[in-house]
């Protein structure tokens, strides 16, 4: 489980194509800080398991699934990567509920400034449906508000200091990013999907 609040910038420093899917090594200072093999570490918003470690970085280990999932085949050696550490059972809480377990992806179309921050806007498709505005949502693995929600776009809003520590000023238009719909809003919505789909006189053994 993570926060959504992000501790370092890495950089991914090679891709290493294994049977199952793809390795990354990737250069880290901060997250290394209490972290051993076998721990979770979420890159881009994407729980990975570190598989290795040196002094100046980590590995993880990406299956194929994820690769298809998420914005993991757009990324060059080189990229800038957000990085976060599971969230510890005493520490402080500051974000959302993250899981890293990414629906999906999204596309930039847009950025505007709005006074000293930076409103960008992004095409999410099915997925929109789990967005509501003042609602949470994960943009590789930043917790963010959602300002405003379309049919077809949702848009979100970062102060300076927020696009200073993230890489979104480093995004270019038509960028596609990993999203995570808030787990509350995705889990009413399939009960309330269920709720209309229950034929409760059957399932009660009688007339209603």
């Amino acid at each position: 489980m993570f926060t959504g609040l992000i501790e370092e910038v890495g950089t991914l420093k090679r891709k290493i194509p294994r049977p199952n899917g793809l390795a990354l090594e990737i250069e880290a200072h901060q997250v290394l800080e209490g972290t051993k093999i076998g721990d979770s570490i979420a890159v881009d918003g994407i729980c990975l398991t570190v598989t290795s470690m040196s002094p100046t970085g980590f590995t993880a280990d990406a299956v194929h699934d994820t690769i298809r999932s998420t914005a993991l085949g757009t990324y060059r050696v080189g990229s800038p990567l957000q990085l976060e550490r599971a969230m510890p059972a005493d520490g402080r809480f500051g974000g959302h509920f993250v899981s890293g377990h990414i629906d999906g992806t999204a596309r930039l179309i847009s950025r505007r400034p709005d006074g000293e921050a930076m409103v960008y806007t992004f095409e999410v498709g099915a997925w929109q449906k789990y967005c509501i505005p003042k609602g949470s949502i994960a943009i590789n693995g930043t917790s963010l508000t959602l300002q405003r929600v379309t049919p077809e776009t949702i848009s979100i809003s970062l102060i300076p200091h927020s696009r200073q520590v993230t890489t979104f000023d480093r995004l270019a238009s038509g960028a596609v990013v990993n999203i995570e719909c808030d787990m509350m809003a995705k889990h009413l919505y399939h009960f309330t999907q269920h709720e209309k789909q229950t034929d409760w006189a059957a399932f009660l053994g009688g007339d209603m």
